[in-house]
């Protein structure tokens, strides 16, 4: 039997809607018949990527297991696990199985009684559950079919982009990720380049995958290419849809992230910023291969989860810079910091004056009583806590004013950090920043250790090679 044949001729197209899932197979269907939008595909163009589709299908279904096809089929199990493509009773031969795969992709039939299709309310023909629709069907979601229903109405437009999903998500072994933008640009670069992924996985396995690749990182390509006069709020819906244990979580950037990262790759200091935490966020293994993609774990710093577990990128930020056993040269942590300060001004809409308070801390720990290590080590402990922060204010205040020196700051500029406002915990960090920065500056001593000249020459070799394995390999995926 013909694939092309049997699927033809469909006269309807393509509709896109709001939903996440359809919305990411409706753009991979577009991507795979070579047309700009989802609007744009035509019958024949829905005929042929339907014809693809199921030679894919086919070719997974029917692979031996210690074969990289077989990858393959893992990605169709973890989203459609009951169906015919991946059931552990489906036939394995050919002719047998053909038939059942052309069946859930083929027109629907004349004269059969129709409903509003469920994605898009064209009438359909057809109702499908679970087995069939890569829909995460947990008690924390309301998709679950009452008793008695027979299944969903789904269009035939809508069940090809169902299962064109795969080509347009960034699928692991066990999970998919889809992406929503207000931009549609956005969204169609980033189904692109997995539709270019999931190439490789098929002829190559993911073996043949980056080390520490993530969706995440494929979104901010796609929100750098926007450019700074186009906000864009992006979406990221993370779900398993196996009978085990099926999950569902969400990530979100802000709309100012294509202005943050224009700024960021505009200049030069802020840029070399993002390049350090990139290199700080890599992980090698005992011959050097990266086993954790620096660039793919910045790039996820930039997404807040929606049940609020999840890094900042300003709190990452903080940790790098306040490790003790790290030591920056002044131009890094100057870079650093600058980065923090444009996150916090792009992203949270913050521009606090800091360098009065900052100067008062790095003044008593400069000429306070004792040794300078003992007070950082005290401020270290106090920077992130705002009843301690307002007791060692209080304390260099009157430490400074006793020994006859000018204080910089008052108590109201203290107190935007002291309370327990909005973005006062932001401020604590961004100060912590400053304040080592102005140490640095002045040359104080505090017994950390010193910048390792052979250690500073590595850092900048790194900074002019690109940083292998993740993300950086998908630059050469047209090969597959």
């Amino acid at each position: 039997m013909d694939p092309v044949s049997a699927l033809a001729v469909d006269p309807s197209g393509l509709s896109m809607t709001s939903h996440p899932i359809q919305r990411a197979g409706a753009w991979a269907v577009a991507v795979l018949a070579g047309r700009a939008t989802p609007r744009e595909v035509t019958g024949p163009d829905l005929d042929a990527v339907a014809a693809r589709l199921v030679e894919d299908v086919m070719t997974a279904a029917l692979a031996p297991k210690d074969s990289t096809a077989y990858d393959w089929w893992k990605v169709l199990f973890a989203l459609y696990p009951n169906s015919k493509a991946t059931h552990s009773k489906r036939p394995r031969d050919h002719a047998a199985l053909l038939p059942e795969i052309l069946a859930l992709l083929v027109p629907d039939a004349s004269g059969s009684p129709t409903w509003p299709c469920t994605f898009c309310g064209v009438p359909a023909a057809v109702v499908w559950t679970k087995s069939n629709l890569p829909m995460y069907d947990t008690n924390k979601a309301l998709n679950t079919l009452p008793p008695g229903v027979a299944g969903w109405p789904v269009c035939r437009g809508c069940r090809v982009a169902a299962w064109a999903l795969p080509y347009g998500a960034w699928v692991t072994a066990g999970s998919a990720t889809v992406l929503s933008c207000e931009q549609d640009a956005a969204e169609r670069e980033f189904t692109a380049r997995n539709v270019l992924r999931a190439k490789r996985i098929m002829q190559l396995g993911f073996d043949g995958l980056g080390a520490g690749a993530r969706p995440e990182s494929v979104v901010l390509r796609a929100l750098k290419a926007l450019g700074p006069d186009l906000p864009a709020a992006a979406t990221l819906w993370s779900f398993k849809n196996d009978n085990q244990d099926p999950w569902l979580r969400v990530t979100r950037t802000r709309r100012a992230v294509p202005l943050f990262l224009a700024t960021v790759e505009g200049n030069a200091e802020p840029r070399r910023g993002w390049r350090l935490l990139e290199l700080a966020l890599t992980r090698r293994d005992k011959k050097g291969q990266p086993v954790t993609s620096g660039p793919a774990e910045a790039a996820r710093l930039l997404f807040e989860a929606e049940d609020g577990r999840s890094r900042s990128l300003l709190s990452q930020l903080h940790q790098l810079l306040d490790e003790p056993e790290k030591s920056w040269s002044l131009r890094n942590r100057a870079a650093l910091t600058r980065l923090a300060f444009i996150y916090a001004e792009e992203i949270l809409g913050m521009n606090p004056d800091l360098k009065p308070v900052a100067t008062v801390i790095a003044d008593w720990i400069e000429h306070g009583s004792g040794a300078p290590r003992g007070r950082l080590a005290e401020y270290r402990n106090a920077a992130l806590s705002d009843y301690k922060l307002g007791a060692l204010l209080m304390q260099a205040h009157f430490r400074l004013t006793l020994d006859g020196r000018a204080v910089a700051a008052t108590p109201e500029d203290w107190r935007p950090l002291i309370q327990q406002r909005p973005r006062a915990w932001e401020q604590r960090m961004l100060l912590s920043a400053t304040v080592l920065q102005l140490l640095q500056e002045r040359g104080v001593a505090v017994n950390e250790r010193p910048v390792d000249p052979d250690d500073e020459a590595r850092t900048e070799l790194l900074m002019e090679r690109p940083i292998l394995g993740g993300e950086d390999d998908d630059d050469d995926m047209g090969a597959a």
